[in-house]
């Protein structure tokens, strides 16, 4: 397996992995101002929309677009990680809006991983958050943060989407914040 900036020659595989995990979502969601119900509307009734987001911001190098893609060895795209600069939306959130984030100009944030279903449980979150620091370093960032959802009870694929707080820990990752089910994991550069 190898790890990369995604770019656009990975448009075609990145979709297929967002088909094969049934996932509409394009990974989107951190940079849509809409409602909630807009959103669970779009990614139902509309996802080609997100889908062409995520294109244009990849073909533009637009920051809503960056992250990693972890490759098999045949090339095919089994892994996504968005990695960039530090999210709004996820810092106005009610479990992290009054906690001390690392700085938005110099902090990336990992906004949600996308493992294939045949690939889980086989490091590739892991090594998409181990090629993390490289890559942001060349970016600018001083420091990476991770926002997992903890939980004593194994998370189903869908629930784990902003990644397994034991991929955080494997990588190298130390807790900044331990707010539970919600704790922030951080990594300076």
């Amino acid at each position: 397996m190898k790890v990369e900036r995604v770019g656009e020659q990975h448009l075609p595989g990145l979709h297929a992995l967002f088909e094969a995990c049934s996932s509409t979502c394009y990974c989107r969601y951190w940079h849509f101002t809409g409602t909630k119900n807009d959103w669970l509307d779009r990614c139902a009734n509309r996802p080609e929309e997100n889908a062409r987001e995520l294109d244009d911001a990849i073909r533009t190098n637009d920051p809503s677009g960056w992250g990693l893609v972890a490759l098999a060895d045949d090339d095919r795209v089994i892994g996504w990680m968005k990695l960039t600069r530090a999210l709004p939306k996820i810092r106005a959130l009610p479990v992290y809006r009054n906690l001390a984030l690392g700085d938005p100009a110099t902090t990336f944030g990992i906004g949600c991983f996308l493992v294939h279903p045949s690939e889980r449980e086989r490091g590739v979150a892991v090594a998409l958050l181990r090629a993390a620091p490289e890559l942001a370093k060349a970016w600018g960032a001083t420091s990476i943060e991770g926002y997992p959802r903890r939980s004593d009870a194994p998370l189903y694929p869908e629930e784990a989407w902003q990644g397994p707080e034991r991929a955080f820990q494997t990588a190298g990752f130390s807790v900044a914040h331990d707010e539970t089910p919600y704790p922030v994991y951080d990594r300076k550069i």
